[in-house]
């Protein structure tokens, strides 16, 4: 019987994992590199591991050492959460030899899925339907689109959409050397891509006694860069007939392959309804709650009793409601999905009902998280913040609950996808289940909540409050307003870096109360440090403000809203030259595509970063000469570097009006 367990994982799978060892008496281990020193993984645990480094190749890929802490701590099982070496089945054949029990499915099993290639192939022999696979050379000469993938992995690295033969060779190339860096092997394979496919999954649980279950399925739809944004259960696109079709497909391929414990089989649907193969995730699934939600099930509950030998009952439970899970990211979708990094210093979300485990009687919100306040998010690992379940009757009524929870939120730190997931949840066509895995690319979700004005009553209230905090740390009376000498008082300008830009804010104190100079529209009722009430159309509104440093963050009814205060005057060094191409992230130069007096054009990709186990092209902004080449491949980059400068060709000469 597993008496102690050791997540070979960080953040909130490990979390997770541990929420239900404790529910069942079970003792944990943690084990954690030097940047998660802090997380909240790490206190949760009964024990702690460090593992002395902090890529993942020096701690959580590390099989040795993760073995040895299992040693250490006296756990006598692992469960390896998802990524890492999840699904690496060197990695689970040496737990076993260890003598620890491994919960997860039987290396065989894990080796046969690991290569999407031979594991087509052998769904086929299963009877389970498959695109047909082409080598990278074969792919030259058969018709578009195509879809190049990386044979080992996922999470959409290695990836690339082809729609012309000239493209190929280039995407190839890119693939390969994702799935090299994020995998360690390069192989891919390319396949027909389905232009308004659905991503539909099956979830499957076997024992070890010959019984295995189809839980119905996940939607995964909605995607970004091959990567899972929103999911849910059940798929608005999949009647009965569909389902059963799809069921049995999955409980073949997990019986072929000798399955036991969670996993799951993922298809593609076309828009006619058929469907085919697309590979088996051998372990749990970062969207197992929305299955948890709709059947009532514990899965990593079920996972430990599999792995203690226990049988399934011979009939699996039955689905109720409907559950949508959306995952929150830091990462700036309006600037190519980019990655965050850095402090978050606020994190709430109210009218939570459960964390990572759980399922209410009637209507329910669920957070998964692995960050709290003060956590720090680094440029090492996934940037996924956490995941939020909404589970109710109907479809409508879950997603109307989690956009109000998701828009009410204060998360304050790195740009995040808060807003876009806010805005899928209340879009039109998503509602009426219209969607599949290009609908982010053509809806133009990436907009933020908060409108221009939005913006500037944010930016006004963030100057209100800070003026409001310097009067109560002066000792002035907060009913009389800075400044007020019995005659209107001189003007006060403040600006913000803001998501529209630069903006300054206009402001007087006056007998009347404060007057908003460049927003007549709008009545400023009270200035508190922490809030600031406005009223426009005859309609109030609070604001609450929260300063961190010259970072505020204003959160409103308009929407959040993250500024940064503008020094009065700019510092010497501040100023970079005109042209400068600045990195958007801390990373490493993996790639440089242009030499020193190239002549390059806008849009021209320039350079390779890799940050958070995704490649970033940056890419040149504008026609002209690259002046200055600040930095070599292997380079080590912080966010704001300057890594190029262009000098921008001169603009054509415009005829002079008569």
């Amino acid at each position: 019987m597993i008496t102690r367990v050791l997540v070979a994982n960080r953040g909130e799978i490990a979390r997770r994992v541990f929420r239900t060892c404790a529910t069942l008496g079970i003792g944990t281990v943690a084990v954690f590199s030097d940047a998660d020193a802090d997380s909240p993984h790490v206190t949760e645990a009964d024990l702690a591991v460090r593992l002395p480094g902090v890529t993942p190749g020096e701690t959580y890929l590390r099989a040795e050492a993760l073995i040895a802490a299992a040693h250490s701590s006296g756990a006598d099982a692992v469960h390896p959460g998802y990524g890492f070496l999840s699904e690496n089945a060197g990695f689970a054949r040496a737990v076993l030899a260890a003598g620890l029990v491994w919960i997860g499915p039987p290396p065989e099993a894990i080796e046969a899925m690991g290569a999407k290639v031979e594991a087509k192939k052998l769904m086929a022999d299963a009877g389970v339907p498959v695109l047909p696979e082409l080598s990278p050379e074969d792919a030259a000469g058969r018709r578009f689109p195509l879809l190049v993938k990386a044979s080992a992995g996922g999470g959409g690295r290695g990836m690339r959409i082809v729609r012309a033969a000239a493209e190929l060779a280039g995407a190839v190339a890119a693939a390969r050397a994702e799935a090299a860096s994020a995998f360690g092997d390069g192989t891919v394979f390319c396949e027909p891509y389905l232009e308004h496919g659905r991503h539909v999954e099956i979830q499957v649980l076997a024992d070890a006694h010959g019984t295995v279950w189809a839980l119905g399925e996940r939607d995964c739809s909605v995607q970004r860069r091959y990567q899972k944004v929103v999911e849910e259960s059940p798929s608005p696109a999949v009647d009965e007939k569909l389902r059963d079709a799809m069921s049995t497909a999955a409980v073949a391929a997990a019986k072929a392959i000798g399955y036991r414990g969670a996993g799951t089989v993922e298809f593609m649907v076309s828009e006619a309804g058929e469907f085919y193969f697309l590979e088996t995730n051998t372990r749990l699934q970062v969207e197992h709650p929305v299955t948890e939600a709709v059947f009532g099930v514990d899965l990593v509950a079920w996972q430990l009793a599999i792995a203690d030998g226990a049988p399934l009952p011979t009939e699996p439970p039955v689905s109720r409601g409907h559950a949508i899970e959306v995952r929150l990211y830091a990462e700036d979708p309006a600037a190519d999905w980019r990655p965050g990094s850095g402090p978050l210093h606020r994190f709430a979300l109210s009218g939570v009902d459960s964390e990572f485990t759980g399922t209410a009687a009637e209507r329910g919100l669920r957070l998964d998280a692995g960050v709290v306040d003060g956590s720090v998010i680094s440029t090492h690992y996934d940037p996924m913040l956490a995941k939020v379940i909404a589970w109710a009757p109907t479809r409508a009524e879950a997603a109307r609950r989690l956009a109000t929870a998701l828009a009410d939120a204060r998360v304050h730190g790195p740009a995040t996808n808060r807003d876009l997931l806010v805005r899928v949840l209340r879009d039109a066509d998503f509602l009426a289940g219209k969607v599949d895995t290009g609908f982010l690319s053509r809806q133009g979700l990436d907009v933020p909540l908060a409108d221009e004005q939005g913006v500037r009553i944010s930016a006004l209230a963030a100057a209100l409050a800070e003026a409001a905090a310097n009067r109560a740390g002066a000792g002035v009376q907060p009913a009389v307003p800075g400044g007020w000498r019995n005659l209107h008082s001189a003007g006060q300008v403040k600006g913000y870096d803001s998501p529209q830009g630069t903006i300054e804010v206009r402001y007087r104190f006056t007998r009347g109360g404060i007057l908003a100079e460049d927003l007549p529209e709008v009545t400023v009722v009270s200035a508190a440090p922490g809030s600031v009430v406005v009223e426009l159309g005859g309609v109030r509104r609070i604001l609450h403000v929260a300063r961190y440093g010259e970072q505020v963050f204003v959160d409103s009814p308009f929407g959040g809203v993250a500024l940064r205060r503008l020094p009065r005057f700019v510092e010497p060094g501040d100023a970079h030259a005109e042209g400068s191409l600045l990195a958007p992230m801390p990373g490493t130069v993996v790639a440089v595509n242009a030499a020193l007096g190239d002549t390059v054009h806008a849009g021209q990709e320039l350079l390779v970063l890799e940050a958070m186990k995704m490649q970033h092209p940056v890419r040149s902004p504008v026609d002209g000469v690259l002046t200055e080449l600040a930095v070599t491949a292997g380079a080590q980059v912080e966010a704001g570097a300057v890594l190029a400068v262009i000098e921008p060709a001169p603009n054509e000469q415009q005829p002079m009006e008569d």
